[in-house]
């Protein structure tokens, strides 16, 4: 009696405890995750690495008597040539900027296009300091006084004006993006459990675990000084709600199959996250340890990603196996109402969609699994498509005030550029290094600028429009030629380029990095070689094929003008880790199988029967929380969030369900190889089994 009663209270006692403990952690952790949008750095070069040209111009000019400047063009435009009242326009509203703001440079001269319709006005301030929202203030001010009127139109354009159009976008990403997310989840929930209350606890608890990611990744950034910005914290959001979602409708599932075989919720909740927790575990840990990879990368902007995403990760792991499963004990079977599965009844028979679909696979699965082959080899040449790195006045959907100044000053004069290249020179090699700038192909002035702290700001203007092939030529031309007198070549333009080679680089690098570590960890969960084999060649052909389908429709269907330049391996590192989950679900399930004795084909078939549903509708959450993503004004993040959800797709509608189903089929023990599982023809049903599971 003694131990009867021990037990109920142990079954009461343990999950108030677990919830208890959560309601205090939110209490301490609360304010940390009010911080996390404050933290986030959405400046060109917080995304570059140490080591860059560009980046060490951006620190030198940190290090000048006020700091680094904003930049600043005032675009004053008329279709047609300019009048005598425009130009006086233009002097007052200038003069009234120079009398409100401390402007560098000395006198802020207008220069006239050559037709005459538009005047371009330079202005430099270093006034508002390394403060961002001091920057943003000065930028939103000069806009306030540059007003046009009468067929004259006034643009503010610049880096200056451009990072502060970029600040005012992600300010508002996180809300957005955590708004639109929750919405599209409960929608899916809803239908998926038919249950006017059931899917208010998953959701509910992503919602804890969305907070406690937020302040676990405010706390990387001040103990290790991780690099987060706008693009890692959306994604972290994505991955909290979408992954966490998965994990909850895993374990939803399991219990509810177990409460029809116990007659307390506590117990059958044990036996479920017994069940279904290594498989969940060894899921998170491929997300977790793909993630990781990332810290192997050149960018600050992706090795700060690869920590930021694993808190992420690990908050919705944590949450769904400790605090869902204790308020779902806590409500008890009422909690699926209408739908209540009762102790020793049977679910409802009826014909499963995914045991047709693999019936029909395993007909001829050789046909099958060729077909699908040269499907998604087909849809991988798309990638043949896919444009350059997108330049800065492409990479928003909607075009703000900064894109459309840099696009008017581009077409007005074409003969150089508005935008300069910033060279930081010794100051006792000042003027060798300006007159070597000088004599470069494709500069067209040499503008020396402040000097302090050992070192000389100098404005390089060339002969090419912003972001060209042949603006690239004489930076790196500048370079080759600047570098042994020991001078930096760096600014908007050269950020773009370093951009791009580190990109280059991180995905030599980063990928083999996550195929290993993935492989190590299927190794481990599956006991085998040829199934984690198997796994990887179908989530990088998932890859290959969501990379080639974004190659169809970004230019042709979307009209954006390039490609990000992490679009490749951001989005490897995230269909190869989640793409992998639903694998595992698959085959840990398949492998259950085979160790009760069945054979491989009943297996296959059972696996996908019995987890079929559950991917299918954990495919969907994933998609569609990264496709929230396709809302967003920035194209990196919809490239990103669109290459991702259509992989998940494939990966959950057609990899899974007909390739590695049919491969496994064909395999036959063989895909367990090397291990025991892979030498028995038949092997004694397990003890707890109590019988050999059929397909139907």
């Amino acid at each position: 009696m003694g131990d009867t009663r021990t037990r109920t209270g142990r079954r009461r006692a343990v999950p108030w405890a677990v919830v208890g403990l959560w309601l205090a952690a939110l209490v301490l952790l609360g304010p940390l995750a009010g911080k996390f949008a404050g933290i986030q750095q959405n400046r060109a070069v917080d995304y570059l690495p140490d080591s860059a040209d560009s980046t060490q111009v951006a620190r030198v000019q940190d290090r000048l008597p006020g700091g680094e400047s904003t930049d600043l063009v005032l675009v004053y435009h008329r279709d047609g040539p300019l009048t005598d009242a425009d130009r006086r326009t233009a002097a007052e509203q200038i003069a009234e900027v120079s009398g409100a703001y401390d402007l560098t440079g000395g006198e802020v001269r207008g220069v006239p296009s050559e037709d005459g319709s538009t005047l371009m006005y330079p202005v430099s301030s270093t006034q508002p300091g390394q403060d961002e929202e001091a920057r943003d203030a000065f930028v939103d001010g000069v806009r306030d006084i540059a007003e046009g009127g009468g067929g004259l139109s006034v643009e503010v354009g610049g880096p200056g004006a451009l990072n502060t159009d970029m600040n005012k976008v992600f300010g508002t990403l996180d809300a957005t993006l955590l708004l639109a997310t929750l919405g599209v989840v409960t929608v899916l929930l809803v239908l998926i459990y038919r249950s006017p209350f059931l899917w208010l606890v998953p959701l509910a608890v992503a919602g804890v675990a969305a907070a406690t990611a937020m302040a676990a990744g405010y706390g990387l950034h001040e103990l290790f000084d991780v690099t987060v910005t706008g693009q890692s914290g959306g994604v972290m959001t994505v991955l909290v709600l979408g992954a966490g979602t998965d994990y909850a409708l895993l374990i939803v599932s399991r219990y509810r199959e177990e409460l029809r075989r116990h007659e307390r919720p506590y117990d059958a909740m044990r036996t479920a996250l017994r069940g279904c927790g290594p498989a969940v575990l060894a899921s998170s840990g491929t997300v977790a340890a793909g993630l990781l990879c990332l810290l192997a990368a050149d960018l600050n902007s992706s090795s700060g990603m690869g920590p930021v995403g694993m808190v992420g990760v690990l908050a919705a792991l944590v949450a769904m196996t400790t605090l869902l499963p204790a308020v779902l004990v806590l409500l008890g079977r009422r909690v699926f109402w209408p739908l209540i599965p009762a102790f020793g009844s049977e679910p409802k028979a009826r014909r499963s969609l995914f045991a047709a679909m693999g019936t029909s696979a395993t007909r001829r699965p050789a046909l099958v699994l060729v077909g699908g082959g040269v499907l998604l080899g087909a849809l991988a040449l798309g990638m043949l498509n896919l444009t350059g790195s997108i330049k800065q006045e492409d990479s928003f959907t909607e075009r703000p005030e900064s894109i459309t100044a840099m696009q008017t000053l581009a077409r007005e004069y074409p003969e150089r550029s508005s935008r300069p290249v910033t060279v930081m020179a010794p100051e006792g090699r000042a003027e060798a290094v300006a007159e070597r700038a000088r004599e470069t192909d494709g500069v067209a002035e040499v503008v020396p600028g402040r000097s302090g702290s050992g070192w000389t700001e100098i404005a390089v203007f060339t002969t090419a429009a912003p972001e060209t092939p042949s603006e690239t030529r004489t930076i790196e031309a500048l370079r080759a030629g600047l570098d042994p007198q020991g001078a930096y070549v760096g600014g908007p333009s050269a950020q773009q380029i370093d951009l791009a080679d580190s990109e280059s680089r991180d995905r030599k690098v980063v990928v083999p990095l996550v195929l290993v570590s993935v492989f190590v960890i299927l190794v481990g969960l599956l006991r085998s070689l040829v199934a984690p084999l198997l796994l990887l060649a179908a989530v990088v052909a998932v890859w290959g094929a969501a990379l080639g389908i974004g190659g169809l429709v970004f230019e042709p269907v979307f009209g954006f003008g390039g490609t990000d330049p992490g679009l490749g391996l951001l989005s490897f590192v995230f269909l190869v880790a989640l793409g992998v989950d639903y694998g595992i679900f698959l085959m840990h399930r398949m492998r259950e199988e085979s160790v009760r004795g069945a054979e491989p084909e009943v297996a296959a078939l059972t696996a996908l029967r019995t987890t079929g549903g559950v991917i299918a509708s954990a495919g969907v959450v994933l998609a569609a929380t990264f496709a929230v993503l396709t809302t967003l004004p920035m194209v990196g993040l919809v490239e990103l969030g669109f290459v991702i959800a259509v992989g998940v797709l494939l990966d959950t509608f057609l990899v899974r369900t007909y390739l590695v189903t049919t491969a496994s089929v064909l395999l036959r023990r063989r895909v367990w190889w090397p291990g025991r599982l892979s030498r028995a023809p038949e092997l004694p049903v397990e003890a707890e089994a109590g019988r050999v599971r059929s397909p139907a």
